[in-house]
Formats: structure tokens, C-alpha cells, sequence
């Protein structure tokens, strides 16, 4: 009888030693289901805070030249690119309206010198000099004006940089001529974010580059900084000049103007850990948390060499996942590849 137990006996150990084997498989199984990821770790330091914003070149003062009133253009004695002198004669218009004014002026002048002989002699009256003379003050002004105004001259030492008519036009909305200042300095505009108002300061020193001038930075100081913020872009504005003697620096060229902000200390990560996500503009960072990952966005900062500072999402001393993100999602488990 003992001798038929064995055989069961033997059945039965071998089913429980079978169902083992099975569960343990499966773990295995399981296991080597799981997403396997690389970490690194999240660590805090201090970064330098400079901040590049992008401009174009505008003159230092643009003065457009046009007479107060339409007229026929005469001549012009510049061309676009000419260097004028303040006070030089750029643009003459028709004489004829100021020829006829300088005639009935005259006239009023003589009318007016007429009485005041009389008067002196007994046969005129106080009051027609005294009429004579307020014609004779609004004819000379009125004279003054067109004649400043017929012959137009530069306010400024500049260069000439937009001409807008030729000879025998008549004047219209446009200036006939546009001068613009370019020495000793000439400016960018730039906008700044307002949380960095407190950071700006005027007469603080910039470094400025151009693509005209790739591998040569000019220096630049922050001149003015305008009073209000902008609602809309929660910036506010900032004028930098640049000294620009040689006139090398055009207006309307491209620049890049760099401003040391100080430092913060804030924490980076590989760049490899950041994620895109898809139909966004939105960054991500996976963090190890025991098993498990969390889908933490972030604000990037600056990007540093092969690194990223993160404004926030990450903490310092976090695992952040480097490598295997494309299985993963928000609370997946995972294996950690040692």
C-alpha cells in the first residue's frame, strides 16, 4: 500500500514544485516587461544669469525734412549716404509764392514809411502808422516762414538715409529727406521681462554683437529705461546705446544685446532629461519617485553646455529619468538600469 502512495506523492510534489516555477516565471516575465530607464540626479547650483535679447539698430536722433507747407521741389543737393553738416542747405523749393510775398511786403514797407513821414511833418494820424506797421509785422513774418521753408537745411550733423522725391515734385505726406544721427552712438530698443526690472539699472554696461561682425562684441550701455510695463507682454522697455565712431554700425542692422543679470541658484538637469510634449510647446521631466515616475512640467532656463537650468517642476537631489521616456507615461512603473 505504502508502496502505491509514492507515485502520488511524487504527483503531488511535482505539481506544487510546477505551479512555483510557473508564479516565478511570471514575475520574470513581468518584470522584463517593465520600462527600463536610466536616471541621473538633480542638483542645485549657481547660474550666471545673462540674458540675450534681440534688436535692430536705429539712429541716434531721425530728423525728417519737410517744409511746413506743399510746394514744388527746385532741386535737391543730396543723395542717400551723403554726410550733411547741422545747418546745411539740403533741399530748395519754388521761389514764386515767396517772391510775391517779398513784393506785397515791400509795398506795405514803403506805405508804412510814407506815414510815418507824414506824421512827423503834422499831416498823417498815429493810428494809420500804427496799422501800416501791424500790416508791415504780419507780412515779415509771413515772409520769414516761407522763405524758411523754401529753402530746407539739415538740424542736424548726420547721414542721409531715406530721399523720397525728385526735382519738380510737389511735396506730399512724406519728408523729402530723412537724416539720421550715427555718431559718437547709435540704439536698440529692447523688451525685458518684468521680473527682471529690478535687475536692470541705467548706465549698467552691455555687450552687443552683430551677424555683420560675428566674431567681434561692441560695448553698449543701457541709457534709458522707460517708465511703464506692458500689459499685454508683461515687459517693459529698455534703450541701450553703442558708440559707433567709424559709423560702422548701421541702422536696420540685427542685434544681439547681452545683459549680466547676476546669478540665482536654481537646479539642472541633463538636457536628455527634458521631454517635448507632442502639439505643444510645453516641457516635461520624469521623476523617479520609489518604482514609479511622475510627468513634472517644468520652466526651462538657460541652456547650459549639455545641461538645463530649470526655473521650476524639479527639486534638488531628485532622480530624473535620462533615457527610455518613450514607454513611459504619468505614474508608469519602471526598472532603474544600474
Amino acid at each position: 500500500m505504502k508502496h502505491n502512495l509514492i507515485p502520488v506523492y511524487a504527483a503531488l510534489l511535482g505539481a506544487v514544485l510546477g505551479t512555483a516555477c510557473n508564479k516565478e516565471e511570471k514575475k520574470v516575465e513581468k518584470a522584463e516587461e517593465l520600462p527600463v530607464v536610466t536616471v541621473d540626479v538633480a542638483h542645485q547650483r549657481s547660474v550666471p544669469q545673462s540674458k540675450v535679447y534681440t534688436a535692430t539698430v536705429e539712429a541716434e536722433n531721425i530728423n525728417n525734412i519737410a517744409p511746413a507747407s506743399p510746394n514744388r521741389i527746385k532741386k535737391i543737393n543730396v543723395e542717400v549716404g551723403d554726410h550733411v553738416d547741422r545747418g546745411q542747405e539740403l533741399v530748395v523749393l519754388d521761389r514764386a509764392n515767396i517772391d510775391q510775398l517779398r513784393i506785397n511786403k515791400e509795398q506795405i514797407e514803403r506805405e508804412y514809411n510814407r506815414a510815418v513821414s507824414l506824421l512827423n511833418i503834422g499831416s498823417g494820424t498815429q493810428q494809420a502808422v500804427d496799422q501800416l506797421k501791424a500790416q508791415l509785422d504780419a507780412a515779415q513774418s509771413q515772409y520769414d516762414n516761407l522763405l524758411e521753408n523754401t529753402v530746407l537745411r539739415s538740424p542736424i550733423n548726420g547721414v542721409v538715409t531715406a530721399r523720397n522725391y525728385d526735382p519738380g515734385d510737389m511735396t506730399g505726406n512724406q519728408p523729402v529727406l530723412t537724416v539720421g544721427q550715427l555718431t559718437p552712438v547709435v540704439k536698440v530698443i529692447i523688451n525685458i521681462s518684468e521680473t527682471d526690472l529690478a535687475e536692470v539699472r541705467q548706465g549698467m554696461p552691455v555687450e552687443v554683437q552683430f551677424d555683420a561682425y560675428p566674431d567681434e562684441a561692441f560695448s553698449g550701455t543701457v541709457n534709458r529705461i522707460y517708465p511703464t510695463i506692458d500689459p499685454a507682454t508683461r515687459t517693459f522697455t529698455v534703450e541701450v546705446r553703442i558708440s559707433n565712431q567709424g559709423e560702422r554700425i548701421k541702422p536696420g542692422m540685427f542685434a544681439r544685446v547681452a545683459i549680466d543679470l547676476g546669478s540665482q541658484v536654481n537646479v539642472v538637469v541633463p538636457d536628455r532629461a527634458v521631454v517635448k510634449q507632442t502639439g505643444s510647446g510645453n516641457k516635461y521631466v520624469f521623476v523617479l519617485k520609489g518604482n514609479k515616475v511622475s510627468y513634472n512640467k517644468v520652466e526651462l532656463g538657460q541652456r547650459l553646455g549639455d545641461s538645463y537650468e530649470l526655473i521650476s517642476g524639479v527639486a534638488d537631489g531628485d532622480s530624473v529619468v535620462i533615457s527610455g521616456q518613450t514607454r513611459l507615461i504619468d505614474g508608469s512603473q519602471v526598472q532603474v538600469r544600474r
